[in-house]
Parts: C-alpha cells; structure tokens; sequence
C-alpha cells in the first residue's frame, strides 16, 4: 500500500506533559492516519519543558523526551517523532531526519499554535495554524502585536475551535487572516463508555486560577482563568442533590494520591477551603493529570460533567468548545457547560447543555437525573455525530486541498 501525503503535527506535549494535552495531540495524530496520512509529530517550540517530577522549568530534556517516545511508541508511532530542545539538540529522529522529513512534508499543523514556524517550517506547501483557545490572538492582531501578526502570516491556513467567529452575534474582532471553524476531533474507540453504572458525581479537570492573559479589548477587561467563572456559581452543591466534584491542578504537600492532600500555596488552599464550605468536592488532578490512563479512567467513571468556560469566550461569544467535554460525550457521560454560543452548532437539550446561569444548571442536572439512561446515549450519539475524528479531520484537510488522504 502507498503511503499517503506526509502530513506533520507540531505540538507541545513535552513543553507540557499532562494528560489532556498528550491526549489532544494524539487524537489529530491518529484521526490524520486513519484519513491514510503518513504522520509525524514534531516539538519545536523554543522552549525547555516542564519536569513534574521536579516540578519545574527545567533545561534537562530527559523528562520531555522520555514522555514522549514512550506514547509514540505505545500507539504505534515509535519511529515517527522529533524533539529538538531548546538548545537546539535533536531528539527522536536524528537532526538530519527531521530535516529530510520537513523537506518532503505535505503539510504541517501548528497543534494550538505552540510554534513559531522557522524557515524549514515555512518551505512546507501548507502550513495550517489550528487555534484551540481563541479570542487572545485575534484582539492581538487586531491592535496590531507584531508578533502575532507574523506568526499568523506564515500559514497558508487558519482553523479556530471558535466556530462562531465572524459571525454578527460574535464580539471577537477579525482582521488580516480568514479562519475556517473546526472543532475536536474524537477517536471515539477510545472513549467507549465504561461498562457497568456510572460515579456519583459530574465531575471536571481545572486549573483554578491562571494569570497573565487577560486582555483589554474596546474599553473592556475579558478575563482567562475559569475561577472567576466557578464562584458565579460557587453556591451551585446547594442548590442540587447532585454531587459535584472538581479535579484541580494544585499542588500538594503530602502524597500523590487524588484524595486528601494539602496544597502548598496559601491562596490555593483558600481556595479549596472555600469550595469545600459551599458543598463542592475537591481532589488533587496532579496525578490524573500525569498518567493517560488515569486521566481516561477518571472521565469514563463519572455520571457527567459540569464545567466552566473562560469569561473570554462566553462574553464575546466566540463559540468555542471544550475537547475535554467531547471526551465526555464520547464516554457517554452528559455535559453541562456555559454557553459560549457553541449550541449553534451542535445540538444541545440532550446529552448535552448549555448554561447562562445557575437556574439553568439546576433545571439541566434534574433533566438529566430524571432520564440518565437517555442522557447517556445521547451524549454518545451526539459525539460520533459531531466530533469523530475522521469526520472532523476529513472536512479540514478537503478545505486545504488534501481531501481523502491524497493531494488534491
């Protein structure tokens, strides 16, 4: 059999070794091969990557590179990654390999924008920027940051889980660059719903408090960190018998189990102080977050999950949705998620529910309860009909002259 087009993903999953990013980046690995692409990842971000085992920035590639090679390999791709650190040093394929497989690229994806293309990046015929968390970079362009501007030009073509931009009802601005609308793409046999009864709880994996991007935009501030979002609703366990529970990014002081540790930051553990007052439970994500497999379990053995967007994307209605929630729906377990105008696009009332506010949270989570076998199965049908990989990744690459695996 000939092998198809060779089609590269740039990534970050040694720059960022948790499990919802390693999952992201395997799920368009593996869509583009079953659309017969030759498949490659490629990490070239500039940057050291992060060692949690040593819980910090680190100039010592090993924790990255180790990472990396062991879920290539594991899914079949053993032979088919690169990392160069940022000190230049090649991992992987061999310095000459990448440069031979950057030169007979059919096309690259910038996986959420992570890299700033060098000039071998730039002799690929097409160079897709796929933006998963919008509404920063188009304000960015469009007070013209020079640096977003040119690293938005060196693609032939932009993508954006933002499916409502451009549209009139849509507050993000849109200027220089066309973006085409897509959205994650689920391997749904990986997420085949668990057998037997669900958790007890709707459920999510966080970061509580995330600094440094927020962006002033027309004389307002629209904020990044989702717990501005949480406290709207932080009386929500009193207001239903359905136990809600949090899995947040916060480091501990003693053990790495889920359950019972202490964060080590003072703000964290108000934090959790607070949201254990209000009825919530809290667990530590920090392992979860380190093993692919724990990550999926957690996801598959929850009842659903109830989750917050970014005041970003609700506010100007960029109609971005989660990759993790269609995880969820793929899983079989229902969503309930703010609206960020993403229910224009997909179907929302059954197996999946858009909230403005806390009434409708409550209104969505007795809808559910009072007909989960129903809820459940809609989820699941409402993943493969809007968010299989093959689907989503077939309707991109036909909209970049790649249809069916084939230069068109």
């Amino acid at each position: 059999m000939t092998a198809g087009p060779t089609l590269v993903v740039l990534g970050m999953m040694g720059r960022m070794p948790v499990a919802g990013v390693t999952w992201q980046a395997l799920q368009y690995l593996e869509g583009f091969r079953r659309l017969g692409f030759d498949v490659h990842y490629v990490e070239d971000t500039g940057e050291w990557s992060y060692d949690p085992d040593r819980n910090t920035i680190s100039d010592d590639p090993s924790y990255a590179v180790g990472s990396i090679g062991a879920v290539m390999a594991r899914h079949g791709l053993a032979d088919r990654w690169a990392y160069r650190a940022a000190d230049g040093r090649v991992f992987g394929l061999s310095a000459a390999g990448l440069e031979r497989l950057l030169g007979r690229a059919d096309a690259l994806v910038n996986l959420t924008g992570a890299t700033v293309l060098r000039d071998e990046h730039r002799r690929v015929p097409v160079r897709i920027y796929l933006e998963t968390d919008p509404v920063l970079p188009q304000i960015e362009v469009a007070m013209g940051n020079a640096f977003h501007v040119d690293m938005l030009s060196a693609h032939t073509h932009h993508f954006t889980y933002g499916e409502n931009i451009g549209q009139p009802d849509c507050g993000v601005p849109v200027s220089r660059v066309t973006y085409r609308p897509t959205r994650p793409p689920i391997v749904l046999d990986w997420w085949q719903p668990a057998p037997g009864a669900p958790g007890p709880c709707f459920t999510t994996v966080a970061s509580w408090r995330q600094a440094g991007k927020d962006v002033q935009w027309q004389g307002q501030t629209y904020t990044w960190s989702k717990h501005h979002e949480f406290l709207k609703v932080i009386d929500l366990p009193r207001r239903t018998r359905q136990p809600l529970e949090l899995a947040l990014a916060i480091r501990g002081r003693a053990g790495d189990d889920v359950r019972g540790w202490i964060p080590r930051d003072q703000e964290d553990a108000d934090a959790v102080d607070l949201l254990l007052r209000h009825g919530w439970r809290v667990v530590n994500a920090l392992p979860l977050s380190h093993d692919l497999e724990a990550y999926r379990a957690y996801i598959t053995g929850s009842r659903g999950e109830f989750t917050v967007a970014k005041d970003q994307n609700v506010r100007l209605r960029s109609g971005w949705f989660s990759d993790r929630s269609a995880c969820y729906l793929a899983a079989g377990r229902p969503v309930v998620t703010q609206d960020t105008a993403f229910g224009k696009f997909v179907p929302t009332g059954e197996g999946l529910f858009a909230f403005a506010g806390i009434d409708d949270i409550v209104a969505a989570l007795q809808a559910i309860d009072a007909d989960y076998p129903r809820h459940a199965r809609a989820a699941r049908e409402l993943a493969e009909r809007c968010f299989k990989a093959e689907t989503v990744l077939g309707k991109l690459v036909e909209q970049v002259g790649l249809a069916g695996g084939r230069r068109a």
